[in-house]
């Protein structure tokens, strides 16, 4: 079993910046598959960033260039860096987990296919 808690989100104004976190349960954190979603009011899940055990990323076309994600296996934690945040990026962000994999050719897997969830944590960008 995994369970996954975020920090880190909170409200900023246009063109700032915040790092989420989230910490992982798990004794084979180091080989799953991580990443991030949002979810606006009104809109579907998207998917954000993702990285593998291998360090393998995929990011979303809307956060090229300004987000991060990355992640600490000593602590077994998951970090998304995001710059210059626009209001359009306001939502509740969740950190998923798969212990068997997340990335593929074409990026990361849709939020169906991820097997752990935490709880969410809401960033709100403002003009």
């Amino acid at each position: 079993q995994v369970q996954l808690v975020e920090s880190g989100g909170g409200s900023v104004q246009s063109g700032g910046s915040l790092r989420l976190s989230c910490t992982a349960s798990g004794p084979e954190y180091s080989s799953y598959c991580m990443g991030w979603f949002r979810q606006a009011p009104g809109k579907e899940r998207e998917g954000v960033a993702a990285i593998g055990g291998d360090g393998r990323t995929s990011y979303s076309e809307s956060v090229k260039g300004r987000f991060s994600i990355s992640r600490n296996n000593a602590t077994n934690t998951l970090y998304l860096q995001m710059n210059n945040l626009k209001v359009e990026a306001s939502a509740i962000y969740y950190c998923a987990a798969d212990t068997i994999g997340c990335l593929s050719n074409g990026g990361m897997w849709p939020s169906d296919d991820f097997g752990y969830w935490g709880q969410g944590t809401q960033v709100t960008v403002s003009s």
